[in-house]
């Protein structure tokens, strides 16, 4: 190196670097009132980011699903009448009634899929016409159907729904402790993990004939790994594509908040109710401690990156001093952007690093 080019580096070392961004949380919508309006929400759960950069969300006890719109920072109704009840197929999905709408997923035709857990179904919207159907479950809760015609087929508080990687529309058939799947094309469903038995899922075993107690919502990563939350199980597993094994990730089984800083699979969860994921980072709605977790999934290990254990209503900006209320749905932007529905708070947070 030439001295001149020394002093130079030397001189580069010495000046102050600019100081690496905190994490920072905000709301983007809500004002801790519940209501339904460009500024409220009434109890939000899933939500998620569709391919027109809107942010949908279910706004439970509006009993609608809204779409935030990002910049204009103004909200419309896509489904639902405010009205708690199942009606309404055959029509335009703004003059349906929802009954407790939980998660919505969008397909590769743009058509959006609603889990209605008070109805025990799986409502469709026309992503082209905006008519809503019904395409799981008959209204009635039970347990029924496997090998036939998906709408025809009972399932019971259906809490969850994911594309699967083969296409398929996964469903978290919480009620029955089953995940389900509905072959989009043939319109039939079928029982592919959990075997309707509250036991431990024992790590390494087959997702097909093995307990699920529980079994609340999935992501899928780019590589076709589902990772699945059991709620009343505490714990998280991955389920290999290739395999389709179930391996423990968190969580004991046993209820509480412990954990952070060391192996997450030792780590105590408390009722996790929503997934995201962000590169190699699974981030989980730890419901019942009013925070959001991130396990790393090269290292294992869990910590907090929101919320402080106890129940409550901010403040913000700093996410480890920020309450939260019941946190359910989660989801993460291309950025690692990570979208919050602090449920009871009645805000929609966003989490940025």
């Amino acid at each position: 190196m030439h001295r001149r080019d020394l002093l130079k580096a030397v001189l580069l070392a010495l000046l102050p670097r600019p100081a690496m961004a905190a994490p920072a949380v905000s709301t983007i919508l809500g004002n801790g009132t519940p209501g339904d309006s460009d500024s409220q929400v009434n109890n939000p759960y899933g939500v998620i980011i569709g391919r027109d950069r809107g942010l949908y969300f279910c706004d439970v006890n509006n009993q609608r699903i809204r779409r935030f719109d990002l910049k204009s920072r103004t909200t419309r109704t896509i489904a639902g009448d405010g009205q708690r009840a199942y009606s309404g197929d055959g029509g335009p999905a703004t003059a349906g009634s929802l009954n407790m709408p939980h998660e919505i997923v969008f397909d590769a035709q743009n058509h959006m899929y609603i889990a209605e857990r008070d109805s025990h179904v799986v409502r469709k919207v026309d992503g082209r016409t905006g008519v809503m159907s019904t395409l799981a479950g008959t209204g009635v809760a039970g347990f029924s159907g496997d090998g036939g015609p998906a709408s025809k087929a009972q399932l019971r508080q259906p809490h969850s729904i994911a594309i699967g990687p083969d296409g398929r529309l996964l469903i978290c058939d919480i009620g029955n402790h089953r995940i389900r799947a509905v072959d989009l094309a043939a319109g039939t469903i079928a029982t592919i993990g959990g075997t309707g038995e509250r036991l431990p899922t024992p790590d390494g075993a087959p997702l097909n004939g093995t307990p699920l107690n529980g079994p609340r919502t999935m992501v899928i990563g780019p590589d076709g790994t589902i990772y699945l939350a059991l709620r009343e199980g505490n714990a998280l597993y991955r389920i290999a594509p290739k395999t389709g094994t179930l391996h423990h990730l968190a969580g004991t089984g046993e209820q509480g908040w412990t954990g952070d800083g060391g192996p997450a699979r030792v780590a105590k969860l408390s009722g996790p109710k929503g997934l995201a994921l962000a590169g190699r980072n699974l981030y989980v709605a730890d419901t019942e401690s009013h925070t959001i977790r991130c396990v790393n999934l090269d290292t294992g290990v869990i910590t907090t990156v929101l919320g402080t254990g106890v129940r409550g209503d901010g403040p913000e900006p700093d996410p480890l001093q920020c309450k939260l209320s019941r946190p359910h749905g989660l989801f993460t932007d291309a950025d690692g952007t990570l979208y919050v529905t602090d449920s009871e708070a009645h805000r929609i947070r966003v989490l940025r690093f």
